[in-house]
């Protein structure tokens, strides 16, 4: 029988799939979509993600950064913080993900192109796809589909404005060796190295609305980019960003990465939290003890829901919000000690 039936085949799905090999389990991945797959994201991965991704024998292709700095997107004033730890790396999407797909490939797992479908399980097994296993891992995404048809999802609090998540890549050399974060009313900018002579840009932002319509928010921003091909040409976005699940562990189906729940993409802290939980995943599986896995998720992940939620609630108050890059520039070691804790 299987041990790990894991739905979705993005870095989350095949970091639990290779962490599982790697523990000597049995692993299948369900992933209809073909490799590489795209998606909106920084694509910034933190020293942390890093050093876990080469821990499982993945070399992280892409463009070396060294710390973050905030810019106020009005006057230009900047912020920085260095990484005390090793570099982080700006890496594209479907790279990464290819990377890890090889990975998964060479340890001998097996990726099919199926949907998972209807979930079915007893005391003793799962059943999806067609298939059976011991545990079911749902790494399906922000909007898991198992998580809804398991009736897990929490409906959105309300008053709370949704975020939403816009990328694009420009042929441009990075003018800097960190990440910049833009700051400006209600949306930040996030540029990314990737690779000489590309860099990516992400929007955060609590308004829909076009890219381009979206860019113009950070003047000093769009000052330095080429022109795109085309209106609209190779954005991918995400969104709504803030997605809760009633748990991590139902009977014999885990979740980890987005699908195990997700706060924003503020702080960067996403792929590193999706391949530590996949680790501490296998390793509750491995024991013969899943249900400790929502306990190891909840440590895993409360400082970055605490951080997270913090930057949140003071971007959404005005006076505050714009207080974030004066603060950091003033209080410099405060901030780098702060990047410092992101990047473990």
């Amino acid at each position: 029988m299987i041990d790990l039936l894991v739905a979705g085949g993005g870095p989350a799905g095949l970091a639990t799939a290779i962490h599982g090999a790697l523990a000597g389990l049995e692993v299948v991945v369900l992933e209809p979509r073909p490799t590489p797959i795209d998606k909106a994201c920084g694509e910034g991965l933190m020293p942390g993600a890093v050093r876990r991704f080469e821990e499982l024998g993945v070399a992280v292709p892409g463009r070396a950064f060294h710390g973050i700095r905030y810019v106020d997107g009005d006057t230009g004033l900047r912020a920085e913080g260095l990484f005390r730890a090793g570099p982080g790396r700006g890496c594209p999407r479907t790279d990464l993900q290819a990377a890890l797909a090889d990975r998964a490939e060479r340890l001998g797992v097996r990726v099919l192109a199926r949907r998972v479908g209807e979930v079915r399980q007893d005391g003793r097994r799962v059943c999806a796809a067609g298939l059976t296993a011991r545990y079911l891992v749902a790494a399906d995404g922000l909007h898991s589909p198992v998580r809804r048809g398991l009736g897990l999802a929490v409906p959105a609090a309300p008053g709370r404005p949704a975020r939403y998540g816009l990328r694009r890549h420009y042929a441009v050399a990075p003018w800097s060796d960190l990440v910049e974060v833009y700051w400006a009313r209600g949306a930040e900018a996030y540029v990314t190295p990737l690779a000489p002579d590309r860099i990516g840009v992400a929007v955060l932002t609590s308004e829909q609305a076009p890219f381009d319509v979206q860019l113009a928010r950070f003047p000093l921003l769009a000052a330095r980019l080429p022109a795109p091909p085309g209106r609209g040409a190779g954005v991918r976005g995400a969104g709504p960003l803030r997605q809760r699940a009633r748990t991590r562990v139902a009977g014999r189906v885990l979740f980890v990465g987005d699908a195990a729940g997700y706060v924003d993409a503020l702080t960067g802290e996403g792929l590193t939290l999706a391949v530590s939980a996949a680790g501490e995943l296998v390793r509750c599986v491995r024991a013969g003890r899943p249900q400790e896995y929502e306990r190891a998720w909840r440590q895993l992940s409360r400082g970055y829901r605490a951080l997270t939620s913090s930057l949140l609630w003071a971007r959404r108050r005005t006076p505050l919000a714009g207080r974030i890059v004066p603060l950091a520039a003033r209080m410099p070691r405060v901030f780098t000690g702060a990047v410092n804790l992101l990047a473990r």
